[in-house]
């Protein structure tokens, strides 16, 4: 179920107010409140409503953890891939984050390698893209330059905390999905990505994790 962008923004708000402040309740005075998206949120029970304090219930902490993770991976995504000026990030971010649907928002999370933490150093609810990766990382995810020459697989995702790094990658075509195939280690690492060869150093081949054909 799509919420209004309103109503995501309050869950997100209430989420962040209990699950990293502590506060049980909250001061509606505090929330940028909309009656219509009130209303809307409390018929579904994902929120109630008593005197002037406002509590998410158990119904709506799923979508509100949700929220928060499409808010902070849009954060991620400005920063690293679109190097967006910090003062425009959480503007931006707000508006991206309710663009992001399921599905979509795993991409964004894979491509990014599975962050940790918001550019703020806020965490970053985990997904189910993410506690997947951290199974199959254990059973048949490498690095590239564990791999064997002739060995291929997809692209599982890019570990890099440089953007830069990041964005020549994905200029080669190095994206989550696509096919590769490591050819030779020496002199530098030569891999076959599609239908375009590409040579990397090292250091580069190592962000670069593999999901191996069985």
């Amino acid at each position: 179920m799509k919420l209004s962008d309103i109503a995501e923004e309050i869950l997100e708000t209430l989420w962040i107010s209990q699950e990293e402040k502590g506060n049980v309740e909250t001061s509606l005075k505090k929330i940028a409140l909309d009656g219509n998206a009130i209303a809307e949120l409390t018929k579904i029970g994902y929120i109630s409503v008593e005197n002037d304090k406002i509590r998410l219930l158990d119904k709506g902490k799923e979508y509100a953890q949700s929220t928060v993770r499409r808010h902070r991976l849009a954060e991620r995504l400005m920063v690293d891939i679109l190097q967006l000026k910090a003062d425009l990030v959480n503007k931006t971010a707000c508006r991206f984050e309710h663009m992001l649907q399921p599905g979509v928002e795993e991409n964004v999370c894979v491509l990014l390698g599975h962050p940790k933490l918001c550019p703020h150093g806020k965490l970053i609810p985990q997904g189910k893209c993410c506690l997947e990766s951290k199974w199959v990382v254990e059973a048949s995810v490498k690095s590239l330059t564990a791999l064997e020459p002739g060995q291929m697989g997809k692209v599982a995702y890019i570990h890099t905390g440089d953007d830069k790094k990041l964005q020549k990658l994905m200029v080669m075509g190095v994206l989550p999905g696509m096919g590769i195939c490591l050819l030779h280690k020496l002199p530098s690492y030569v891999f076959k990505i599609g239908h375009t060869q590409v040579a990397v150093d090292k250091e580069m081949a190592s962000d670069i994790y593999v999901r191996l054909e069985k």
